[in-house]
């Protein structure tokens, strides 16, 4: 399998200023498999170590942080020999491991030679929980699930990707309809690899279907296993309520549609806990477009994707004729679908926001900082053009760059560019 991430961990190998890795992501996106992928592309020998798995690992750094006591016994454990010029350590699942994440910042301080990735299922929110984290002594990446531009590149479709890649519309126009029904296709399967996997090697999409709700399962499992008892209930709550948020026009998360009568206070820690878990995204509002974004979130006004479009759809049991078939009519949930494509392109490469005018009329689905300029993104599901919102945030604050993404095929306006969905992900590059 093809992963684009698979570059950036590169980048980090041959960086000069290189510290112990994080690699981030849900359980299930393939983490562990990128890694080992990852050593065996770019180092002559990987040594993988599983803290979930032994209960002798778990206390490797529990004495001191004696890098050369550390190596020692990773060698007796896994019987090889550790070069660091040539070998990749992978510690998975390192919030297991009593002190795994203090002993990132020794092997930075003393040893930085050693290349070291660490990872976990969990890891965002044990990041959270930990007071002894090696801030500044760490780098992160962070793993999504496949985008539309990798699974066209692992379902044969590499020479249109490439296309996709370097915006080359006159080509792209040809091919239109085969890139629609692709990405109708990738709406019901997702991005999560063994899906796309099972896709690939079966082209059945009931097992497809079976395995995502599979996957959903697990999921519920992990509230109960990982997550404090306190909250579990309301962690499954928002879980479940997602769905129907995501139905309505206005997609802004309320709390009295988890539980009547709710109130942020009662439910902050189960979405922080969702979101640390890497299951849901998290969008926030902006009433100010300003360099930077960040400074002027409106933190009380969110709204929750789940990490996943084709989990989503299996969440709601949308069948795939009514995704694949092009005139059938989704109502709400139709732009509420593309809405999670569009974040889940965007979001593995920029901080997302959304912007609402002050009277509540016009609403912008996503805003993004890139380089110097804040670029507005506007969503269509299918080929409908109107933008009345985006032309009220054009006019208000007269941005350089103007985007609309719909099923419509490039077009570039006077004040706008459309862009097709299926090179949302090309937007950045």
């Amino acid at each position: 399998m093809k992963r684009i991430l698979v570059d950036q961990l590169i980048h980090w190998k041959n960086g000069k200023n290189r510290k112990p890795l994080i690699l981030q992501g849900a359980r299930q996106v393939g983490k562990t498999w990128i890694l080992k992928e990852f050593g065996r592309i770019a180092f002559k020998q990987t040594v993988y170590l599983n803290f979930e798995s032994s209960e002798r690992l778990k206390n490797l750094f529990a004495a001191d942080f004696n890098i050369q006591r550390i190596i020692s016994v990773i060698e007796i454990e896994t019987n090889q020999t550790i070069n660091a010029k040539d070998t990749l350590l992978i510690f998975d699942e390192i919030q297991e491991a009593e002190k795994g994440l203090t002993a990132l910042k020794y092997f930075f301080e003393q040893n930085p030679e050693y290349y070291i990735v660490a990872a976990g299922s969990l890891l965002g929110v044990s990041i959270q929980k930990n007071n002894s984290f090696p801030v500044g002594k760490v780098d992160f990446l962070k793993l999504y699930p496949l985008s539309f531009l990798e699974f066209l590149e692992n379902n044969n479709e590499q020479k249109i990707a490439e296309q996709l890649k370097n915006k080359n519309w006159e080509v792209l126009h040809s091919f239109h309809d085969k890139l629609v029904e692709q990405l109708r296709l990738y709406y019901f399967i997702g991005g999560m690899p063994e899906v796309v996997s099972t896709y690939i090697e079966t082209k059945n999409l009931q097992e497809v279907r079976n395995l995502q709700e599979k996957l959903l399962i697990g999921y519920e499992n992990d509230f109960a296993k990982y997550a404090p008892n306190e909250v579990v209930p309301k962690i499954r709550l928002v879980w479940r309520s997602i769905i129907s948020q995501l139905a309505k026009e206005n997609r802004k998360f309320i709390y009295g549609q988890v539980k009547h009568g709710a109130r942020a206070k009662d439910f902050e820690n189960a979405i922080n806990w969702l979101q640390d878990a890497g299951l849901v995204l998290k969008v926030t509002n902006v009433k100010k477009p300003t360099i930077p974004l960040s400074a002027y979130a409106e933190f009380d006004s969110f709204k929750l994707y789940l990490l996943d479009i084709g989990l989503l759809n299996a969440m709601g049991k949308i069948d795939a004729k009514i995704l694949l078939e092009k005139n059938t009519i989704l109502t709400e949930f139709k732009g509420a679908s593309t809405e999670q494509y569009v974040c889940q392109q965007l979001i593995a490469q920029t901080d997302l926001f959304y912007w609402t005018a002050e009277n509540a009329t016009a609403e912008v689905d996503f805003l993004l900082q890139y380089q110097n300029e804040i670029i507005p993104v506007e969503v269509k599901a299918e080929e409908n053009l109107k933008s009345k919102s985006l032309k009220v945030y054009f006019e208000k604050y007269a941005p350089k760059t103007v985007v609309r993404t719909s099923m419509s095929s490039f077009r570039k306006e006077t004040w706008m560019t459309n862009l097709p969905l299926y090179s949302i992900s090309a937007l950045l590059g």
